[in-house]
């Protein structure tokens, strides 16, 4: 049998049902500052382009959202959409699940590449010469 899944005490259908306030209280003290300081312009915004993808999927058509604003803490009525979020250079594609509650969008979209080294070009080091082209 799965487990059911819990945010600090509350079961999805709780929080989903939650307003707004309500939820801010059972979150960690530095996402609980971020939004009772209001939401910005950008946030306002992409919270309403959520609101309509919701209503698209729920009408059976596929909507993506795409935004900037990877300051934005995910909240209940985000699960279940997809997110397009940038990340410097590109959109990274990123399906919000319910462990994901009181994380920032920016956590999920990596914004540098992992190092991965490869053999030394050609003039990179005087034991470079030495190395085989092939």
């Amino acid at each position: 049998m799965p487990r059911e899944f819990m945010y600090r005490g509350h079961n999805l259908e709780q929080l989903q049902v939650m307003s707004m306030d309500e939820f801010i209280r059972i979150l960690p003290s530095r996402l609980r500052r971020s939004l009772q300081r209001g939401l910005t312009g950008e946030q306002r915004i992409f919270l309403e382009n959520v609101r309509k993808a919701k209503q698209a999927q729920e009408e059976g058509q596929k909507a993506v959202v795409k935004t900037h604003a990877r300051d934005m803490v995910i909240l209940p009525e985000m699960i279940g959409t997809i997110i397009l979020v940038h990340n410097g250079k590109q959109f990274s594609s990123v399906e919000i699940l319910p462990e994901m509650l009181g994380h920032y969008l920016g956590e999920f979209a990596i914004t540098h590449k992992p190092v991965k080294h490869g053999s030394p070009g050609i003039g990179a080091s005087r034991s470079s010469m030495y190395v085989p082209l092939k």
